[in-house]
């Protein structure tokens, strides 16, 4: 049963205040929305970004000759707990890679040191060993490659081996479950999250005569992993992701609600919309790649494609990023976009295809 709601007040666009951008800090404008929505999405996307955004972070570390991590180290300035501190300030970023090559497992990067005499002598009598020699080649990106680990000052040959995870948030060194654990690596305390602070602010703003109406200010700084925008836009994903679990309950797919606009859709405008969406996947001139993954997966026209969530299509069985911008790219260049609600077009996810099938007899194709 249908149900029809009247119209919300809804941001037509996010703004970025490009007066107040810096390296790893942006201010997001979100105007209006109804009364009590500012605080509404304003925490939520807060509490996503500060809990739920994935970042690698060092997780243990190994160097040959010291077993434990109390020891002072013949030859190093700092000791073993002051090199470790040190470790968890590490800022690492993940390469992208391709499809085939994704793994969640924990990557051990190892590093053969060899400080001369001549390399002591022309620093002074102090060589630092900063994360670029530690981490030179591997599938993470070092944000802050010259922060200083330790410092050497004497001539020495050693084995550092690094293990990497990726997680969320911070994790203690005691929780960590690591199965190959060596008996003389050390495990750390591990700064997973890549977000630094989180501000919102709700505002008064005005809609026509009205001014009880939300304004919604979001303050993201980030740690230089990500940037504020992706942890914006990978916040939402988050939130859209656990939100649409509740679609699935019987209550809520029995009662679909469709909502007031400003004004109606010409029947001119819908039937150009409707003919978009009764368009074949395979009349968009996709890559041959992805045409077979939506094939796949069952979907044969673009009203199947767009009223699917992006987080759902990269589920998909062989189903990458780079499929992923591909599409969005073509579906943008015909006006479309991924996760459309067609619930004005009477259009659903579970009767997308009933519906398409009968607009193409509507209209006498086959």
């Amino acid at each position: 049963m249908a149900v029809r709601y009247g119209k919300f007040e809804l941001p037509e666009k996010i703004k970025l205040d490009e007066g107040s951008r810096k390296a790893h800090y942006a201010r997001f404008i979100a105007e209006p929305f109804e009364r009590g929505f500012g605080h509404t999405v304003g925490n939520s996307l807060r509490r996503i970004m500060l809990t739920s955004m994935e970042a690698p972070a060092i997780v243990s570390v190994r160097i040959e000759g010291i077993s434990h991590e109390y020891m002072a180290v013949e030859g190093i300035i700092e000791d073993m707990t002051h090199i470790i501190l040190n470790l968890k300030g590490a800022l690492l970023r993940k390469l992208p890679l391709d499809d085939e090559a994704r793994s969640r497992e924990p990557k051990t990067l190892t590093t053969h040191l060899d400080i001369t005499a001549d390399q002591i002598e022309k620093n002074g009598g102090q060589y630092r060993v900063t994360l670029k020699d530690l981490i030179m080649v591997s599938d993470f990106e070092v944000v802050n490659p010259e922060m200083t680990i330790f410092t050497v000052t004497k001539p020495m040959t050693r084995r550092v081996e690094l293990r990497v995870a990726i997680g969320r948030g911070y994790v203690p060194s005691e929780r960590h479950v690591i199965a190959d654990k060596g008996v003389d690596e050390i495990v750390i305390d591990s700064a997973f999250s890549p977000i630094r602070l989180v501000n919102y602010y709700v505002e008064n703003t005005r809609v026509g005569q009205d001014t009880d109406y939300d304004r919604l200010v979001l303050e993201v700084t980030t740690d230089g992993r990500i940037a504020p925008e992706e942890a914006l836009a990978f916040a939402t994903h988050i939130g859209m992701l656990h939100f649409r679990v509740f679609e699935n309950l019987d209550h809520v797919r029995a009662h679909m609600l469709s909502f007031d606009q400003d004004q109606e859709e010409s029947n001119a405008d819908r039937e150009v919309l409707m003919a978009k969406l009764a368009l074949k996947v395979g009349d968009i001139e996709l890559s041959v790649r992805s045409t077979n993954c939506l094939g796949g997966a069952g979907i044969g026209t673009i009203a199947e494609l767009v009223i699917m969530p992006e987080s759902e299509m990269l589920k998909f069985r062989n189903f990458g990023r780079k499929s992923l911008n591909e599409i969005n790219a073509k579906l943008k260049e015909m006006g479309l976009h991924l996760g459309m609600d067609l619930a004005r077009l009477g259009i659903t996810r579970e009767n997308v295809k009933t519906v398409i099938e009968e607009y193409d007899r509507a209209r006498g194709k086959e």
